[in-house]
């Protein structure tokens, strides 16, 4: 908002107004100008850190009274639509008024630019950090210079994995890291059969692509325990489950030009919902 400037000058003890140059003069009018506009401005801040601060500890206070059982709420965020607040529970966005006294679950939409703004939300605030997944546990394929990177949570059996495994034939210059996640019935064996193969990346690849059934094999896979417990660390309840290098998620198959354009995707900032704007 803009305020509109006064032009502000102090009186002399006498309550004359002091003689000055025209340089002087000037110079008194600019500091008084400047003085006048560093206060406005702190005053308005202050005034948004006040209603925005009351507004946090009524949410809080009011869902944690009528939900003992919420948790603690770490992310209330005013936004800058409708006076709602974004908050977090249990990985999901959800909005409320200022007192707490309604939720709302839906998506919001910018008529304007018909931009999903609650989408783009989701996709900063539950963004995952990449250089931090255990990729020891996946299995690794290098195709072209490898230097994009992707990680999917994978099963064998899943109609839908097969059909991104062929996607990703058509994009080069990446890096993907399966963490074989056997969810269907009749998986834990054929992943089992592919890890303990000579070369698993081809025996996955003849499996998903050509439906080549891998050799049956026996050798100790703890991983597979492990991934399944970073699939419920991570909340994966389905395959395919795509992560990219900027930390964003994609839950279920994209075709090759949304693969392309996810990888090309930088590391996003974490604004407030109002950034920008």
């Amino acid at each position: 908002m803009k305020t509109k400037q006064s032009e502000v000058c102090e009186l002399s003890p006498s309550g004359e107004m002091p003689a000055y140059t025209t340089s002087e003069q000037a110079n008194a009018r600019l500091g008084g100008r400047y003085a006048a506009t560093r206060i406005l401005f702190s005053l308005l801040l202050f005034t948004l850190f006040s209603a925005a601060h009351a507004g946090e500890k009524d949410i809080r206070q009011s869902l944690q009274s009528k939900f003992p059982g919420i948790g603690k709420l770490e992310h209330i965020v005013v936004t800058p639509y409708a006076g709602l607040y974004e908050i977090v529970i249990d990985d999901q966005l959800l909005y409320t008024d200022a007192k707490g006294l309604y939720l709302f679950d839906g998506t919001v939409i910018e008529i304007k630019t018909r931009r999903n703004i609650s989408e783009e939300r989701r996709q900063v605030l539950f963004a995952i950090d990449f250089d931090k997944l255990p990729l020891e546990l996946a299995m690794k394929k290098v195709k072209g210079n490898g230097k994009r990177r992707l990680a999917q949570f994978t099963d064998p059996n899943c109609s839908f994995c097969r059909r991104l495994e062929k996607e990703f034939t058509k994009v080069s210059d990446v890096t993907i890291y399966s963490f074989l996640f056997p969810i269907f019935p009749g998986s834990d064996e054929i992943v089992r059969n592919v890890l303990c193969s000579k070369d698993p990346v081809k025996a996955w690849d003849d499996w998903m692509l050509n439906a080549i059934a891998p050799v049956k094999a026996t050798c100790d896979t703890p991983q597979t325990d492990q991934v399944k417990a970073l699939a419920q660390k991570l909340r994966v309840s389905g395959t395919p489950k795509i992560i990219f290098a900027s930390g964003q998620q994609s839950p279920g198959f994209l075709p090759a030009e949304e693969l392309e354009k996810n990888l090309n995707q930088p590391k996003p900032d974490k604004p407030e919902p109002d950034a920008g704007r």
